[in-house]
């Protein structure tokens, strides 16, 4: 095998990955490792498991070479694919063989049979792998090196290549008010040069907006010139783009000159651009920056100076600006961290409707033609989901086309093939998105598939899963594998792959969706790659998939129970399982039993929603699972047999009344959620040395445990709940054993004992919900808490005068009964590190007294309607405010802000929204941040 090795190693082209394929061999690497540490192996067979562990870590490193010219070239593309299908064969043995081995009561003659016939196996595989060289040359495979010249790849970027010029009839709606915004963005303010970014998904207008302002009267009279227009692409050569610019603002002066730059090579024509935009205003548009390492090589910024302006585009005193437009936000902040980016939302049901109208009905009244076809129009402008570009795409289809009910009804049942085919405008743009990803972000994305169109997914929930799948590495010593899966969402939040739904005060995503037409790209891309396929219809679709292919995930969005009673899948390769809200016969238990015996090899299962009331003792015959799923069901208990999911790391349930005592048998569990549960007897958690995150102990079994101290390594986040009748001495002995806790949440139904929390150095959050006579003096709260949220305290005296004492304090949230008086005071100097105040539901609170000096850097504030707030103008650094009541805008915004602090640093705008328990408000926000905040952020 070292031979085939060596010849996978030879083949690389410089490309990087298509992350899709090469994927599912790092997860097949990094998922076994594990698993095979723990198992004893006949010697001989495990140095061959080793040695074709070895063989897949050598196909991911040529994969990642490869990856790229997968998506050019068919012969590639098929060659790929077998390489993929081996590597699903190796994971498919090595899994295999685990399992028997596993089986207890297996005589010892079975296991060496089975040894040795594994064996066999992987030195067919051997053989197979040792031919891929010469499988390349019989495929005609080119040598897959040097630039990306591909016709397949020109066809892709001339799809999206950009120009100035404004097409004759092109239509444009809702960037009315984005439009004014830019223009005032570049014409007036700081004198110094910046760079204002237009960030938004692909197809959602950037473009479209660029050209309007690039080509507006204001602008065009203000930078006169000096304007240039140049389209980046993602194959991104700064000479090329050096030579664009130039050609727009300078005119050599002879042809001798002329003829001299176009020998310049990329640092001197960087140089010389640089020189004639020296002492100039100059107006220049980048449009489609794709990655922060493109901007940096663009601009020349220095790696010493990292966040610099760079040499290329002098700052000067002029007013200079440039216009970049990006997918990715972190462009936005990496080019001018001081200019907050123009993001880019989806077009209103109002809008969408507007820009159809005016596309598919040109200069026709839509209002001459009939009710039914109208109403045709508004199913089709739904399914756009406000994405502008498939409303042109659509429009414009429809415009070439009778307006006839069955002419159109044809487009509304075939829009997916109109507008999601491979080849249409809509999954092109969309596309260029996907392969620009990093690879270590890819998997995630397409993960995202497994949930229905238009769901809300829960963030805890979706990190958990990625993590189960093996999806994430650890990033060195320090950092937080949970805190590195926050990383890739956020990353693909700022790529505008993912929307977030609701954050949470400190600003992290608690929910989040995808868009209709991203999540059939992820859908296509994954369906490729053998990865996913994802049921909302019926059971026999899902069967027909895995009966003819290696499907790794399945979801299952409606008829589990038909789907979990087809004998002939037993031999399926499923590794992860995700269901939806379903009635199931005879309590689901015979359902849930087929899924155990047929899917050995299940990494994740969620039952979330299943009407189950029983679980089969064969749940714990999944020694791959990592995550169990059971919130909403109709559990009570869990089988003794669940000791046996030694790999579980995640066991989510909100619903049981017993808690099994063998759960403490399970050493891998890194999130144990059992809110809910009333159990009286002792749950020795103190067991689960890997415990992270502990939700639903109860007060009593918490300070019952004879040691908790050792779960002090590990354990960051613990929820109490129920009665706390217990002295506050146990308490807070307890909790100051574990030294790594961040995050304590106490829910009390009687009364919080006094706490005195000084010893508990790395608290940062702590939640307390249920009466508290008295809060803790300032001196006894954690030293390093930056986040305090009190609900249901009924606490008698003003809390300010010692929460205000917190040196560390960033964010307070004060709730519901939190506090029974009518008046609160801050007094000078009072939270001198408050970002964020959130004062809601307290009925009776009618005053807040701000003393000048009081909350420096308070960016964020929310607050209800009838309280009166004094010397709110004074709080300089506020960029965000929140009024909940149902009080008419006008009447708020004269009684609550002052207009003077309006028009202060910055315009402000307005938008309705719902807050907790459905509440109805106003969020009032500014674009700019002024600078003194900045300066103290940075």
């Amino acid at each position: 095998m070292a031979l085939a090795q060596k010849n996978l190693v030879s083949l690389p082209d410089p490309g990087r990955v298509r992350m899709a394929t090469e994927a599912l061999v790092h997860v097949a690497t990094f998922a076994l490792t594990k698993v095979l540490q723990e198992v004893n192996f006949q010697l001989s067979v495990t140095g061959k498991v080793e040695e074709l562990q070895g063989d897949l870590r050598a196909m991911k490193s040529f994969l990642e070479e490869a990856g790229k010219k997968e998506e050019e070239d068919a012969r590639v593309r098929n060659w790929v694919s077998e390489i993929r299908e081996y590597a699903y064969e190796a994971e498919d043995i090595i899994d295999k063989f685990i399992i028997r081995e596993s089986l207890k009561g297996c005589f010892i003659r079975k296991r060496l049979k089975n040894r040795h016939s594994v064996g066999r196996k992987i030195e067919g595989l051997q053989s197979q792998l040792n031919a891929i060289p010469r499988r390349r040359e019989l495929l005609g495979v080119p040598n897959i090196g040097g630039e990306r010249t591909n016709s397949s790849d020109r066809n892709l970027q001339n799809a999206r290549q950009s120009s100035p010029r404004i097409e004759e009839g092109h239509v444009t709606v809702g960037l009315e008010v984005k439009e004014k915004q830019l223009v005032k963005q570049l014409i007036k303010g700081d004198r110094e040069r910046r760079v204002i970014s237009v960030v938004g998904l692909g197809g959602i207008g950037k473009t479209t907006l660029a050209k309007k302002v690039y080509n507006h009267k204001e602008v065009v009279e203000c930078f006169g010139p000096l304007r240039a227009w140049v389209y980046v692409s993602r194959d991104c050569k700064p000479r090329d783009i050096y030579q664009k610019i130039l050609e727009e603002v300078y005119t050599p002066a002879t042809q001798e000159e002329a003829e001299k730059i176009t020998t310049f090579d990329e640092e001197q024509l960087g140089n010389f651009l640089q020189n004639q935009l020296e002492g100039e205003k100059y107006l220049v548009v980048l449009d489609d920056v794709w990655t922060c390492k493109d901007w940096n090589c663009l601009a020349k910024v220095s790696i010493n100076e990292p966040g610099s302006a760079g040499r290329v585009f002098p700052v000067g005193t002029k007013g200079s600006r440039l216009l970049v437009t990006t997918r990715d936000e972190n462009v936005a902040k990496l080019a001018d961290a001081r200019v907050t980016p123009l993001t880019l939302k989806f077009l209103s049901p109002e809008d969408s409707w507007d820009l159809f109208c005016r596309k598919a009905f040109l200069d026709a009244d839509p209002s001459a033609f009939t009710k039914p076809l109208l109403e045709l129009g508004e199913k089709m402008v739904k399914k756009c989901d406000g994405l502008p570009l498939a409303i042109v795409v659509l429009g414009g289809l429809l415009s070439r086309i009778d307006k006839s009910l069955p002419e159109w009804g044809k487009v509304l049942d075939n829009m997916d093939a109109y507008l999601t085919g491979s080849d249409q405008p809509v999954m092109v743009i969309l596309n260029l998105s996907y392969v620009t990803l990093p690879s270590h972000l890819k998997l995630c994305f397409l993960h995202l598939c497994l949930f229905p169109e238009d769901h809300v997914i829960s963030t805890r929930k979706l990190l958990s899963l990625w993590l189960a799948q093996g999806f994430v590495q650890k990033q060195g010593n320090t950092q937080r594998i949970k805190d590195t899966a926050n990383e890739y969402l956020n990353q693909l939040i700022s790529r505008n792959l993912v929307q977030a739904v609701r954050l949470s005060v400190n600003k992290r995503v608690m929910e989040c969706r995808v868009h209709d037409f991203v999540r059939k790209l992820a859908i296509e891309k994954a369906k490729e790659e053998n990865f996913i396929t994802a049921d909302s219809q019926s059971t026999s679709t899902a069967t027909s998939y895995l009966c003819s292919t290696k499907f790794r995930w399945q979801s299952i969005y409606s008829g589990f129970d038909g789907y979990a009673s087809k004998e002939h899948l037993s031999s399926s390769c499923l590794g992860s399982l995700l269901s939806s809200k379903a009635v199931l016969p005879d309590g689901g238990i015979s359902s849930v039993r087929f899924i155990c015996q047929s899917f050995k090899r299940l990494r994740v299962l969620d039952l979330e929603g299943l009407h189950i009331k029983k679980l089969p003792k064969e749940i714990g015959e999944l020694i791959f699972l990592r995550y169990l799923g059971l919130r909403n069901t109709s559990l009570k208990t869990l089988p003794s047999s669940i000791k046996g999911l030694l790999s579980l790391q995640t066991l989510d349930t909100n619903n049981l009344e017993r808690v099994p005592k063998e759960i403490c048998s399970i050493k891998n569990l890194r999130d144990l959620c059992i809110e809910g549960q009333n159990e009286s007897k002792l749950i020795r958690v103190d067991k689960l040395n890997n415990l992270q995150n502990l939700s639903g102990i109860r007060f009593d079994q918490w300070t019952r445990l004879n040691n908790p101290s050792k779960l002090s390594t590990c354990l960051e986040k613990l929820k109490l709940q129920g009665r706390s009748k217990i002295k506050g001495v146990d308490l807070w002995n307890s909790i100051s054993k574990l030294r790594n806790l961040r995050s304590l949440y106490l829910e009390a139904s009687d009364d919080i004992p006094q706490l005195v929390m000084n010893t508990w150095d790395r608290l940062s959050k702590l939640d307390i919900k249920g009466p508290m006579p008295k809060l803790p003096e300032a001196s006894q709260f954690p030293p390093c808490l930056m986040q305090l949220t009190l609900e249901g305290t009924e606490l008698d005296d003003d809390p300010m005068p010692t929460l205000e004492q917190l040196p560390q304090l960033s964010t307070l949230r004060l709730r519901e009964n939190s506090y029974s008086g009518d008046e609160m005071r801050v007094s000078p100097e009072g939270f001198i590190k408050l970002n964020v105040l959130q004062i809601s539901e307290l009925t009776k609170l009618t005053k807040l007294n701000i003393e000048s000096g009081a909350m420096p850097w308070l960016t964020e504030f929310q607050f209800y309607e009838k309280l009166q707030i004094s010397k709110l103008s004074e709080l300089q650094n506020l960029v965000e405010v929140d009024i909940i009541g149902r009080i008419a805008f006008s009447f708020t915004i004269h009684a609550q802000i002052p207009f003077h602090m309006l028009l202060q640093n910055g315009d402000w705008i307005y938008t309705s929204r719902t807050y907790r328990k459905n509440a109805k408000g106003f969020h009032l926000y500014r674009e700019q941040v002024v600078k003194n905040y900045q300066a103290q952020a940075s």
